[in-house]
Order: C-alpha cells, then sequence, then structure tokens
C-alpha cells in the first residue's frame, strides 16, 4: 500500500506549469519578502525571550526560511504534492534548546504566522500567474492545500519532538542547574550550602562571572573548549557552567584573576564578555549581570572585539543610548583620524592611558618611544580641534572608537 504521503492528485499540466513558475518567484524571492515572514512568525506573545537572544533568532529564521525554501523546492519538482516535513539536525537543537529555556508546543504558533504571511505573498503571486478564473481557482486550492498540510505536519512532528524533550530533560542536571541559577540571580535566599549541593559549586568566595558566545557557526562544542582553556589558563580547577542559548554559556570561576586573550588566539571565532571580581553571593550575581550588560552592548556596538571586561565598557556603556549621536561625536571630535591606520589610533589610544607620557606608551606597546612621538604628532594634524583644547573629549572619543564596530 502506498504511504499517505504519496497519495496525491495531480493537477492540470496547465495548473502545474502555474506552480513551477510561481515557487520560482519564491525562490527567487527579494529580501522584503522574507523580513515580512520573518516578523510574522517572531509576533505571537512568548517568542519574547527568542527576538532577545540573537544567536536562537538566528537560528530560528534559518529554519523559516529553509521551510519557505524547502516547500518551494518540492512544488518545482512535483506540483501539489503533499511536502515532507524539513527536519534537520539544527532544526532538532533548537527544539531542544527552546524546551531548555522553558518553551512548550504552544511555541508552534509562530508557524501559524509564518503560514498567513506566506500565503499572503503567495496569493499575490498566483493572481500576477493568469486571469484565467478556472485556472486561478485550481491553483489556489491546489496550493492552499499543499501549504496548510506542509504546515500541520511539521507543527505535529515538531510537537513530538518538543514531548520527547521535555521528558527528556526532566531528569538533566544542566536543566535543573540552571534553574537554581536563576532563583540565585533572582535573589532567592538559597543558602550557600544547598546551593554547592544543586550546582556542585560554591558560590562562597572570589567569584568572576564570564558570557562566552560566538560568531555564525560557532556551537556549544567550540565553547566549551574555549572556556576550558580559559578556566586553566586562570588558575582554576572548578567551573560553573549554564548553557544560555543555542550558541552562548554563562559561566563562573572561583578566582580573583582572568587570562583570557593569550587563549583566545586559538579560538577566534569565539567572544567573551566578562564581569568584575567579587565575592560570594552578591558577588556571584553582580559580576554575572555586569558580564550580560558587557556582551549586550558589544553587540549593539557591531564590536569585533573578542574579549572586553566590564571595567573596559564602563565609559562607552554611558554614552551608549543613542548610538547616531555617539557616532556624531567620534567623527566631531577625531575628524579624519577616526579613520586613519589602526595602529596611530591605537598608540593614540594608549598614550592617553599611560597618562600622556610617551615613554610609558612605548613600553605598553613594546615599540620606540619616537614612534609614539610621531603617532601624536600625526594625530594632532588629523584632528579638527587641538589636542590641549580638548583633549578629555579625544581621549572618550578613542576610548569608545575601540569598541565601536
Amino acid at each position: 500500500m502506498a504511504r499517505e504521503q504519496d497519495r496525491w492528485t495531480a493537477p492540470s499540466e496547465a495548473v502545474a506549469d502555474l506552480i513551477r513558475a510561481g515557487v520560482t518567484s519564491v525562490l527567487d524571492a527579494p529580501t522584503e519578502w522574507l523580513d515580512d515572514m520573518n516578523r510574522a512568525v517572531m509576533h505571537p506573545s512568548g517568542m519574547e525571550q527568542v527576538i532577545g537572544d540573537r544567536a536562537l533568532l538566528a537560528v530560528a529564521l534559518r529554519i523559516n526560511e529553509g521551510n519557505l525554501r524547502h516547500w518551494a523546492e518540492s512544488n518545482l519538482s512535483r506540483p501539489g504534492a503533499r511536502v515532507s516535513v524539513n527536519i534537520t539536525d539544527e532544526s532538532t537543537t533548537f527544539i531542544r534548546d527552546l524546551v531548555r529555556r522553558g518553551f512548550d508546543s504552544g511555541a508552534l504558533d509562530s508557524f501559524r504566522t509564518g503560514q498567513n504571511s506566506a500565503w499572503q505573498r503567495w496569493m499575490q503571486i498566483c493572481f500576477g500567474l493568469t486571469d484565467d478564473p478556472v485556472l486561478l481557482r485550481e491553483l489556489l486550492e491546489v496550493t492552499s492545500a499543499s501549504i496548510a498540510t506542509f504546515v500541520d505536519d511539521t507543527v505535529a512532528e515538531l510537537a513530538g519532538q518538543i514531548d520527547v524533550a521535555r521528558a527528556e530533560l526532566a531528569g538533566d542536571t544542566h536543566a535543573q542547574r540552571r534553574a537554581a541559577v536563576a532563583l540565585i540571580l533572582e535573589g532567592a535566599p538559597i543558602a550557600p550550602a544547598r546551593a554547592a549541593v544543586q550546582l556542585q559549586y560554591s558560590i562562597e568566595g572570589p567569584q568572576i562571572a564570564l558570557v562566552l558566545y560566538g560568531d555564525a557557526g560557532v556551537g556549544p562544542d567550540d565553547l566549551e573548549e574555549a572556556c576550558e582553556a580559559v578556566m586553566l589558563a586562570s588558575g582554576a580547577t572548578r567551573r560553573l557552567t549554564v548553557l544560555a542559548g543555542a550558541a552562548e554559556l554563562w559561566v563562573w570561576l572561583p578566582t580573583g584573576q582572568l587570562v583570557v586573550e593569550s587563549v583566545l588566539a586559538a579560538h577566534p571565532r569565539v567572544r567573551v564578555s566578562a564581569g568584575s571580581p567579587g565575592r560570594d553571593r552578591e558577588g556571584f550575581r553582580r559580576s554575572h549581570f555586569e558580564a550580560l550588560a558587557g556582551r549586550e552592548l558589544l553587540t549593539r556596538f557591531g564590536s569585533s572585539a573578542q574579549f572586553a571586561t566590564y571595567d573596559d565598557l564602563a565609559l562607552p556603556a554611558l554614552m551608549a543610548d543613542d548610538l547616531t549621536r555617539l557616532d556624531e561625536f567620534i567623527a566631531q571630535t577625531l575628524g579624519d583620524l577616526a579613520v586613519a591606520d589602526h595602529s596611530l589610533i591605537e598608540s593614540m589610544r594608549t598614550w592617553f592611558a599611560a597618562g600622556c607620557n610617551a615613554s610609558a606608551a612605548a613600553a605598553r606597546m613594546y615599540t620606540h618611544r619616537n614612534t609614539v612621538v610621531r603617532h601624536v604628532a600625526r594625530a594632532q594634524e588629523l584632528l579638527p580641534r587641538p589636542l590641549m583644547v580638548n583633549s578629555v573629549a579625544v581621549a572618550a572619543a578613542l576610548e569608545v572608537l575601540r569598541w565601536r564596530g
């Protein structure tokens, strides 16, 4: 007996040709079409966590666009036929990540809103393909059934995966650890001894929090490898690690010092934001929130920096409310210096950090004092106002420019 998905009533040849022509338009869809559908998918209530997690959002949008392309390519080869569910390793990982973050099958409502947006676009395509009422009616009936069935099958399959993932994670120590961490971060009065049992990590003593994340394509294994290297280089013998997103780790180390930048040279696609050192429960909480704030600021700035500490970002954070005005401040203050060679800009920033002492700056940069002196002279030629009357603003602009993408 043929499987149900193999039983389908073929459309007329004329409508099959129209479907092929229509899905060719879908496969060549302009960016604004995809943007509209992506906005629709993220619209349902409860999707705020996804929108707020850039890595998770990127995966969701790739899956959304992949489903659209899968449906179109299937109809290109078999017009009007039932389309198989497009389950990939990425979508399976995505479902498990949603479950870890507390989502249930209600999150799948986004597929319905995506279906409505796609149908509106598809109807516009159909009305542009033919004005024959008989062909148009058949075209709409066939493709409406195809789209609806594809979405129904997809939702049913993913709902099943969610149920399985929820059952598996019910006894997952990682999920339990994340829940315990959330309580501590919220200020719940959990005794340190109880927290140590639940976390297998003590929240007493020195604490430094990190957020590790990465460029596109970086996964949990890449982050874990970099995290282990940072822990060992920093002299710590243990750590607390929570998988916080599709490509994001929250980490705590029981140490008062970090060694990060030299380690990250071997992990060029991994980025780290660190809070300031603290002690005990409040240090555990404060350092984490600082690391999160740093990660968000670097993302807003479009920074390419691999590593930043809370202290590094204190000044830029105060100036980050309006990025347009911030960029205007940089341009007006630095003039041509803002687009000068990186070595010149870095030399000036280090000179300011060294108290405007050329010898001290040269020592920090492992260069000759005369090189720094020449750079300072050249920078003064590029500045729109004399350095001696605008040095504070120039120093601030250079520091922000260091992090601004």
